[in-house]
C-alpha cells in the first residue's frame, strides 16, 4: 500500500482527499500546516507528498525546497488556489513534480498520483527482468541506469526530481535526435501542462546545473535555435 502525504490547511480540502485516496487504495498521513509537513515527510517516509502552496508557518515552496536540499527526492504534487503562473514556475523550479490548481476533482488528483507512482514502480520493476548492463547508457561522463532510476555523473550520484529524470533519460534514449519542446511535453508530462513549454526550459536548466562544467556553454544538452533540444556525446570525453 503506497503512502501518500495531504500537506493543507483547509480542512475540507483534507478530508475530501483522504477519503478519496482512501477509497483508491492509499494509505493517508495528513498535516496542517507547513512545519508539520516537513517533519512527517522527514519522518514517514511517504512515497508521494500532495502539497498545498499556502500553509501556516511554512509555505508549500519553502517545504519543498527545504527537502529538496536534504535530498529528500519524494515526488511533490503541489496544489494552490492561485492560477499564478510565478507560483507555477517557481515550484518547479524547487523540485515539485507536478502541479495542479484549486478547485480540483479528487479523481483527477488521484490520477496524477498514480500516473507519478506507477513510472516510479515500471521502472524498479525492470530490474528484475532485465540486466543492469542492457539497460544503462553511457554518455560521456553520465551514466543512466533506469532499472534504479539512477543517473551518475563522474561517478557521483546526481540528486534529480522524477521529472528532471524521466526528461534526461528520454534525451539520453535519443542521443544526437533534436527534439522540440512540444515532443518534450508530451514524452515526459504527457497531458499536464500541454502548450506550456517553458516548464521544459526550466528542467533543461535545471539539469544543465547538474551535469554541464559551463552552463553557459553546455556540452551534452544543446539548445537547437528554434526547435529545441538535443543531448550528444561531449567532444573529448
Amino acid at each position: 500500500m503506497n503512502r501518500v502525504l495531504v500537506v493543507d490547511d483547509e480542512p475540507s480540502i483534507v478530508t475530501l482527499l483522504q477519503y478519496n485516496l482512501e477509497q483508491a487504495g492509499f494509505e493517508v498521513i495528513t498535516a496542517a500546516d507547513g512545519f508539520q509537513g516537513k517533519q512527517l515527510a522527514e519522518t514517514m517516509s511517504p512515497d508521494i507528498i500532495v502539497l498545498d502552496l499556502m500553509l501556516p508557518k511554512m509555505d508549500g515552496i519553502e517545504v519543498c525546497k527545504q527537502l529538496r536540499q536534504q535530498k529528500i527526492m519524494t515526488p511533490i504534487l503541489m496544489l494552490t488556489a492561485k492560477d499564478d503562473e510565478f507560483d507555477k514556475i517557481l515550484g518547479l523550479e524547487l523540485g515539485a513534480d507536478d502541479y495542479m490548481i484549486k478547485p480540483f476533482s479528487p479523481r483527477e488528483v488521484i490520477a496524477r498520483v498514480k500516473a507519478i507512482l506507477r513510472r516510479i514502480q515500471l521502472q524498479v520493476g525492470k530490474n528484475d527482468v532485465e540486466s543492469t548492463e542492457h539497460l544503462q547508457i553511457s554518455i560521456g561522463n553520465l551514466l543512466l541506469s533506469p532499472e534504479k532510476y539512477e543517473a551518475h555523473y563522474k561517478n557521483e550520484l546526481l540528486e534529480l526530481t522524477l521529472k528532471e529524470y524521466e526528461l534526461l533519460l528520454y534525451l539520453a534514449q535519443n542521443k544526437n535526435r533534436v527534439l522540440t519542446r512540444d515532443q518534450l511535453l508530451s514524452a515526459v508530462w504527457n497531458y499536464e501542462f500541454a502548450g506550456d513549454t517553458r516548464i521544459v526550459d526550466v528542467h533543461i536548466s535545471h539539469l544543465r546545473e547538474k551535469i554541464e562544467e559551463d552552463t553557459k556553454k553546455p556540452v551534452y544538452i544543446k539548445t537547437v535555435r528554434g526547435l529545441g533540444y538535443k543531448l550528444e556525446e561531449p567532444k573529448g570525453e
